[in-house]
């Protein structure tokens, strides 16, 4: 039986890693569903993680209950490495700015770390921040690949469980320029708590 259960997830593209869930206990409360615009359009679901991560789960539930990431850009996308969006203030598509967009965050206070010993592999979500441990806001990346180096240095507030081909399809950034993305960024047309819809 728990050998099928585990055939079962890995056709899913699910995996026990530290998540430790299966399909059937998977609460649509805890799932992000983000609808991708652009290259890389496609619907991908996030299992997020507040038994990990409360303060920072808790807050992409509030900005995307409050509709704040729908038409947020990609504007950070670096080729084996990751997408970063989430930029509420300065990443809207309607007046996108490569030269600002990355910059901004939301109205709301920044986060104190809640680091994990989850390690950042493909399909990885992780909490944007700066040099501050303590500064993340609304931005995230979402890892095209295995980056150990980032382990303990930046939140894990979930993996990718559905649609992880979209991530891999999203237009990519300037590599000379840390993956600044020029123009026509991919972007987020709408995010939403699963339980929601």
């Amino acid at each position: 039986m728990r050998r099928a259960v585990l055939k079962g997830l890995a056709v899913l593209g699910l995996s026990m890693f530290a998540f430790g869930a299966v399909a059937q206990d998977i609460d649509p409360e805890n799932v992000l569903v983000i609808e991708i615009a652009g290259e890389g359009a496609g619907i991908v679901e996030i299992l997020m993680r507040p038994d990990v991560a409360p303060m920072h789960v808790a807050r992409i539930k509030e900005l995307a209950r409050s509709g704040k990431y729908d038409g947020v850009v990609f504007h950070r996308v670096i080729d084996g490495f990751m997408a970063q969006t989430g930029d509420v203030e300065f990443g809207k598509t309607a007046d996108y700015d490569y030269r600002v967009a990355g910059r901004g965050g939301s109205d709301m206070d920044n986060l104190p770390a809640e680091f994990s010993n989850i390690t950042y592999v493909e399909g990885i979500i992780g909490m944007a921040r700066s040099n501050n441990p303590d500064s993340a806001n609304s931005q995230f990346f979402i890892m095209f690949d295995d980056a150990k180096f980032l382990d303990g240095q930046y939140t894990v507030i979930g993996r990718v469980i559905r649609g992880m081909e979209y991530v891999h399809a999203i237009k990519r950034g300037n590599q000379g320029a840390n993956g600044a993305v020029y123009e026509d960024p991919d972007y987020m047309a709408s995010v939403r708590v699963k339980s929601d819809l």
